[in-house]
């Protein structure tokens, strides 16, 4: 485990169950001292070794609900329980103890944290993906991707806000 090294974690899916629904996107914002970079594992390149890989040497994986929604699908889908591998910080708990409530998106709007892509949520993210898959449409997927990117980034923003 490198020092320092912190994992800001979001999914995508085509829906709330992963019994029904796949993982479309995974975004994990590195971070360590000053330098990041973002990864994010699409589609088919969504696999247990390429998230092993990712997250080789972190020492902290931060989520949005992520105890309730993201860590979950992933172990599902994936068969590998993240909570168990990693620390966890689900940033949605320190939420709820300084009074600010809702979604992430919510919770930023409480914060002044900004974003650009204000008219795009989780149902706008499975029609992107989909208009992507059937009809193979780069710019839908460019914007799903731009979203995660935006989510990931704000989960560090937040973090340093709360903690």
């Amino acid at each position: 485990m490198q020092p320092g090294l912190e994992a800001y974690l979001d999914i995508e899916t085509t829906g709330l169950s992963p019994r029904d629904c796949q993982i479309t996107v995974i975004g994990i914002y590195l971070c360590q001292g000053g330098g990041s970079r973002l990864v994010h594992l699409v589609g088919e390149d969504i696999t247990t070794d390429s998230l092993l890989q990712v997250l080789e040497g972190v020492g902290v994986i931060y989520t949005y609900n992520g105890t309730r929604f993201d860590l979950p699908f992933i172990h599902r889908l994936l068969g590998v329980d993240l909570a168990q591998l990693f620390q966890h910080c689900d940033l949605m708990y320190h939420c709820w103890q300084s009074n600010l409530y809702g979604g992430l998106k919510a919770v930023e709007r409480q914060l002044g944290i900004k974003r650009k892509l204000l008219d795009i949520n989780g149902y706008e993210a499975v029609r992107l993906w989909l208009r992507y898959v059937n009809d193979y449409n780069q710019k839908a997927l460019a914007t799903l991707l731009e979203y995660n990117k935006e989510d990931v980034l704000n989960l560090k923003t937040l973090r340093e806000r709360l903690l």
